[in-house]
């Protein structure tokens, strides 16, 4: 394997919990769902659909970074489910920390908002999709599949890009 923590990133509903659920589960990896590592006031804003800033997401991201490191520093290989829309987000979770390796899902609006429709037990409802998607800036060097795929087959795209297959 390259890398020794997975980010399973792309808007809400994209299906990042599921599908890193399973990747961790199929590799015997932790995994580490970010939307736990939000603050109250976080929660509490998309709660009603009050789309975070980048000052909001901050400490957030910090918080990401912290289990990232901690991960690297125990050699402990982990999967992190986290939306990680912007480039610059992307940049302050792994700057100079060379095993991470980012899984962009992506799918049609469509299909997303009706994921988002389905749930009632997650934060982040359909409300949140339009600023979601006005705030995704796809990643260029992320392993990018289509999130409309079976979660086992995304699973095997993923163990296999990162055993280099």
């Amino acid at each position: 394997m390259h890398a020794t923590t997975v980010i399973v990133m792309g808007v809400a509903g994209s299906g990042k919990t599921t599908v890193g659920q399973a990747l961790a589960a199929r590799l015997g990896w932790r995994f580490c769902d970010a939307d736990d590592l939000h603050s109250a006031s976080n929660l509490a804003h998309l709660k009603h659909a009050r789309p975070l800033t980048d000052e909001d997401r901050q400490p957030w991201l910090e918080r990401i970074r912290s289990v990232i490191e901690q991960a690297q520093a125990d050699d402990t290989a982990t999967v992190i489910a986290c939306s990680a829309l912007k480039e610059r987000y992307r940049h302050s979770l792994t700057e100079g920390i060379s095993a991470v390796r980012l899984v962009f899902l992506t799918a049609s609006p469509a299909l997303i908002r009706q994921r988002l429709e389905r749930r009632t037990s997650h934060v982040a409802g359909p409300a949140m999709l339009d600023s979601q998607l006005a705030d995704l800036e796809p990643p260029h060097d992320a392993l990018t599949l289509d999130a409309s795929r079976p979660v086992d087959a995304l699973v095997d795209a993923i163990v296999a890009d990162l055993r280099g297959a």
